[in-house]
């Protein structure tokens, strides 16, 4: 089965195009650069998910910064494990820095409520959360991401980014999967 195929038997349906991914990663950025100009600024990529939104989030931003990443994983194929695992160190301190955590995708908030914990406890000053994607109605934990570029149905997404069992993050769209793929 080639690649084209394969695709075609997992996307239930487009969600976001890559139109409107660019359009919205430049608005938030502008927004971004209003609220966080003059801060002392590291921007920490959450490594894999965070690939291709944080390059081209990068682009728009108009602030003096630092970039670092970080490797978590709460995941097995397309559950959640209710765990969260940092996998490696941080390259630079942040100490005393306003720290800009970037991921993918909020959906239970777990991920991003250690990490924004893990990162205070390394002595960041503050911890801003920016996700491409917020998935509607998932939380377990009472978190939410400070800055979002879209809401998502409650639905296993993937593309840009966002991952199914590994693969198409290439993908320069997000789209569903189809139900009988993941329940």
């Amino acid at each position: 089965m080639t690649f084209n195929d394969e695709l075609k038997a997992s996307v239930k349906k487009v969600l976001v195009s890559e139109k409107e991914i660019k359009k919205s990663i430049k608005a938030l950025a502008k927004k971004m650069t209003k609220d966080l100009e003059g801060e002392d600024l590291v921007v920490v990529g959450l490594l894999t998910g965070c690939i291709p939104f944080l390059p081209d989030l990068l682009k728009e931003l108009k602030l003096k910064l630092l970039v670092n990443y970080v490797q978590a994983s709460s995941y097995e194929g397309t559950a959640s494990t209710g765990k969260v695992k940092v996998i490696g160190e941080l390259k630079e301190s942040i100490e005393g820095k306003h720290v800009i955590l970037v991921d993918d995708i909020i959906d239970t908030g777990l991920t991003l409520k250690e990490l924004s914990k893990y990162l205070y406890d390394k002595g960041a000053k503050k911890v801003t959360t920016c996700v491409l994607a917020s998935k509607v109605g998932t939380r377990k934990v009472a978190f939410e991401a400070d800055y979002v570029c879209f809401e998502v149905p409650n639905e296993y997404v993937f593309g840009y980014g966002l991952d199914y069992n590994g693969y198409y993050r290439n993908l320069p769209y997000i789209a569903a999967l189809k139900d009988e793929l993941y329940k």
